[in-house]
């Protein structure tokens, strides 16, 4: 089980409020959220309510300042607890829209698509088993999105735009 605590202002001072499951609108428990403490498990967080905007990943830590350390404007706005997981990982990635262009299967982390499979970008994915984590840019840098198991056909259609993923890795049990 997951728990993570938010507080109204940096270096967590101000009310706070403790959460160890999804959170779709922090407004209604906070006014803002500036600082947050992981003391279990691991999170995405929104700049957005409902899941949605800018994302990040909160591991177990203390984030005294987030905001100026993920380059963020906004302050989180919704949170999503990302369940334990220990099996196989598997995930098929599309250079195109709704599974089109190229595609490859993975199993493990994959710092730049273009240097492992000669693919400029991913636009859809069929994530089969695990979590996993893409990135903007090649070496895990840039924007990030998470995804669970499922099909995503259009990550633009996702609220993404244009924005294109190059590289990814598992979520595993070694970020717990």
């Amino acid at each position: 089980m997951g728990k993570i605590i938010f507080y109204e202002d940096r270096n967590f001072q101000g009310r706070s409020y403790e959460c160890m499951s999804d959170c779709a609108d922090m407004s209604s428990y906070l006014s803002r959220c500036h600082s947050c403490r992981v003391e279990s498990g691991c999170f995405m967080v929104y700049d957005r309510p409902n899941y949605m905007g800018n994302q990040y990943f909160m591991r177990r830590g203390e984030y005294a300042d987030y905001m100026n350390m993920f380059g963020w404007n906004n302050c989180i706005r919704s949170s999503r607890m990302i369940p334990m997981y220990r099996g196989s990982y598997r995930m098929r990635i599309y250079e195109r829209e709704n599974f089109g262009g190229h595609m490859h299967e993975c199993m493990d982390d994959c710092d730049s698509f273009m240097d492992r499979y000669h693919m400029s970008h991913c636009m859809s994915c069929h994530v089969m088993d695990g979590h996993w984590l893409m990135y903007e840019h090649p070496h895990y840098r840039g924007r990030m999105m998470y995804f669970g198991p499922g099909e995503y056909r259009s990550f633009s259609n996702m609220g993404y735009g244009n924005m294109r993923f190059m590289s990814m890795r598992r979520i595993t049990d070694s970020f717990y």
